[in-house]
């Protein structure tokens, strides 16, 4: 299990690399919803999206180690964020995305000085090849979120907002493989633990919602749900002992209710986000947290939209 003082030793370690987030608040969602609403802009991160966090956390302290070389096997944020620090670092990365990765997404890796490896359409056909790329090259391969680093890492999201809003009640957080909302549970349960703290999954990408009913780790097939960045299968090995222990509620958003949340934060507070980002205000909005009164701390995990997709993202 990761602790505070690993949380706390990351904040460190990644200060003078990463942007510390605004909170932002609108009246208009606060009077909807009957309550004090604070949005934790990780989308205004750099490489647009909270993974920079665990990623330099993990990629600094593989370097400092001896690593030469970074892979990881990505198409997204996680991709993008490993490309992007170990460029800024100084060593070599390349990511290995699936043979169908979305063009915009390539390419924000490229940017970011990524090398591209092309591997399967799943991520059962990518980590083997990334782990390989780095046992073959003397390098690390950084995983996206079952990893204590990584965890760490996406932690000092929670101890930021715990500073710019001291009498927070509820955070409420997007969950996909769990390394986001894991890092946020242990830096925030040791400090406050009367904070709730509850996870949001799509209807159709609940793994983590099964798995809690179930007890133990239970995997889903695919789900073709807006939010891409939750599509993961399973929830972690690492992620999931923490949140079965800290974890106050985990509720369920339909695709319906995603696309209301993306649409509103566009509209209303003129902020782009992706739908993994407004999966945690959909259920503010939707009203399934059940709360009146309650200052509640939403996290806004990423804002890398392909802008040509946008009409699928929003309600007709």
């Amino acid at each position: 299990m990761v602790n505070l003082d690993e949380v706390k030793a990351a904040k460190q370690q990644i200060s003078d690399l990463i942007h510390r987030t605004p909170v932002l608040t609108s009246g208009l969602l606060n009077e909807r919803t009957g309550n004090e609403i604070y949005l934790k802009a990780e989308h205004l991160q750099k490489t647009g999206s909270f993974k920079i966090r665990g990623a330099t956390n993990a990629v600094k302290r593989s370097i400092e180690e001896g690593a030469q070389f970074i892979t990881a096997a990505s198409s997204g944020n996680h991709g993008q964020a490993v490309a992007y620090i170990a460029d800024q670092l100084g060593v070599p990365a390349t990511i290995v995305v699936p043979e169908d990765a979305n063009r915009a997404k390539v390419a924000a890796i490229e940017a970011y000085n990524g090398k591209i490896v092309y591997c399967g359409l799943t991520s059962a056909d990518r980590i083997p090849k990334a782990q390989q790329l780095a046992e073959e090259n003397g390098g690390v391969y950084i995983p996206p979120y079952d990893h204590p680093l990584v965890i760490a890492g996406q932690g000092t999201i929670g101890l930021e907002l715990l500073e710019q809003v001291p009498d927070i009640e509820i955070i409420v957080v997007p969950v996909g493989g769990g390394g986001l909302i894991s890092g946020i549970l242990t830096a925030v349960k040791e400090i406050h633990p009367a904070i709730r703290v509850v996870g949001v999954e799509p209807e159709t990408a609940n793994d983590t919602y099964l798995s809690l009913a179930n007890k133990q780790i239970t995997a889903i097939s695919g789900t073709t749900t807006i939010a891409d960045g939750l599509r993961t299968s399973q929830p972690g090995q690492l992620t999931f002992p923490i949140l079965q222990e800290l974890l106050d509620d985990l509720v369920l958003v339909s695709e319906d209710e995603i696309k209301e949340a993306f649409q509103f934060t566009l509209e209303r507070t003129k902020q782009l986000i992706e739908p993994s980002g407004a999966t945690a205000l959909a259920a503010v909005l939707s009203g399934k947290l059940e709360t009146r009164g309650k200052k509640i701390g939403v996290i806004l995990s990423g804002g890398n939209v392909d802008l040509k997709q946008m009409d699928q993202f929003l309600p007709e």
